[in-house]
């Protein structure tokens, strides 16, 4: 009789705390700073009572991770998703916390959200589940404590009503100073023009300013996309207008090819139509879903969920660079790989900042009751980020090492600083 032993699947953890124990070890970090670093904070979990329409009474789970506060108060996405749990929260708050002190940011990272699939649900029910799980997380949010924005399957709209329920819980002399207790929100609710599109942006600049490096242009580059949601359209927006050519999608329900080219507008126009689905689009056939890291192309933009890309396809992959539009898009097996194949990765942590550096725009709008426009907020994201990139393409030249190990080393000595200057209570 022969036994079969059972192989755990590696969580995004597992590879958040693999690249962070690389580059600990890489600066000899202080080791009682690697102890914190090392665990969460604050993992929340609450289980709260939902009416639906048809009068039933449901019970959903949600999470809010909040990993580090050294740099500032914590801030990161909150994700509607049947994948969400403490672990995968906890991944990404630690991302956030690495993301945050790459980009000079007065932040500290959280990471969190709710264990549900929102096709299942109308807007209704979807309207009170946001605002029962806001209410039940009371003040474990504040502007100057925790500051949640949009991730997977939310949206400005869900950040609204966050708003209006956190502010209600506010006497109404208070309320108006607590509008900054989320980004990402509509523009007439408090919302920064450009917020929207500043994550698809950064990935597309960073990719930009990565050929210019190279004295290239994006034109006639070929790019694929994992992931048609916010980020992966607007990066598609940015990329086809300075003359790239997109030439295959892939989402949970479909991937698409074509060889010629994928018209980006009509895509979008077509998904919003389909519910957030590439499926049945007409400008492209369906391909294999298994053979879509494969295909040949100079840029892979992973703009999905975490651990895509593993040791069973890095392998196939052909593209000369991977910029990493999701967080933790490949895990540490497959990144091995893929660097041995001599690909560059532009790392989450830098690659898709740009939402970030938004959000603390739209932080700030509120916090200091200014109006920003939308050229305004472009001007600015563009220089933050191109500063942010070119630390990274120094360290990188200078150390002769990964973009992400330049980016990690960059992040945590950041942080290490700020606990040694400061100490540790008492």
């Amino acid at each position: 009789m022969s036994i079969t032993k059972e192989v755990k699947k590696k969580s995004m953890f597992d590879t958040v705390i693999g690249q962070f124990n690389k580059t600990a070890d890489l600066i000899e970090l202080n080791p009682n700073i690697r102890k914190i670093l090392s665990v969460a904070n604050n993992e929340i979990i609450i289980h709260f009572p939902v009416k639906k329409d048809n009068g039933e009474v449901e019970i959903f789970t949600g999470y809010r991770v909040q990993h580090n506060n050294a740099l500032g108060p914590y801030k990161g996405g909150l994700r509607y998703h049947p994948t969400v749990d403490v672990e995968d929260a906890k991944a990404l708050a630690m991302w956030m916390t690495w993301k945050t002190s790459l980009a000079g940011l007065p932040y500290g990272g959280a990471k969190g959200g709710i264990q549900i699939d929102p096709r299942q649900y109308s807007i209704g029910e979807l309207e009170r589940i946001t605002r029962r799980f806001t209410y039940a997380l009371g003040e474990n949010i504040g502007p100057e404590h925790d500051i949640p924005a949009p991730d997977v399957n939310t949206n400005a709209q869900t950040m609204a009503w966050i708003a209006d329920t956190y502010m209600s819980t506010k006497s109404s002399s208070e309320r108006s100073k607590n509008q900054h207790v989320v980004t990402g929100k509509p523009v007439g609710s408090g919302g920064l023009e450009g917020r929207n599109r500043s994550t698809g942006y950064g990935v597309y600049l960073t990719i930009k300013l990565f050929f210019e490096g190279k004295g290239e242009s994006l034109k006639d580059k070929t790019f694929i996309v994992q992931g048609y949601g916010n980020v992966g359209y607007w990066v598609s927006h940015f990329l086809t207008n300075d003359g790239a050519k997109l030439i295959a999608v892939q989402d949970a329900h479909a991937t698409i090819f074509n060889e010629t080219g994928i018209d980006s507008e009509a895509l979008f126009e077509h998904s919003k139509n389909r519910i957030d689905s590439v499926e049945g689009f007409e400008g492209a056939v369906e391909m294999n879903p298994k053979d879509f890291f494969g295909i040949e192309c100079d840029i892979i933009i992973p703009a999905a969920l975490g651990n895509q890309i593993t040791a069973a396809n890095a392998g196939n992959v052909k593209a000369r660079l991977i910029a990493e539009g999701a967080n933790g898009p490949i895990d540490v097996e497959g990144e091995k790989i893929i660097l041995e194949k001599g690909i560059t990765i532009i790392p989450d942590i830098l690659c898709n900042s740009g939402g970030v550096i938004g959000s603390y725009f739209e932080w700030l709008q509120n916090r200091n009751g200014e109006l920003w426009f939308l050229e305004e907020v472009m001007d600015k994201l563009e220089k933050k980020l191109t500063q942010v990139y070119k630390s990274v393409a120094s360290m990188v030249a200078e150390k002769q090492i990964d973009w992400r190990t330049a980016a990690y080393i960059i992040a945590i000595t950041r942080i290490e600083t700020a606990y040694k200057q400061r100490g540790i209570f008492p």
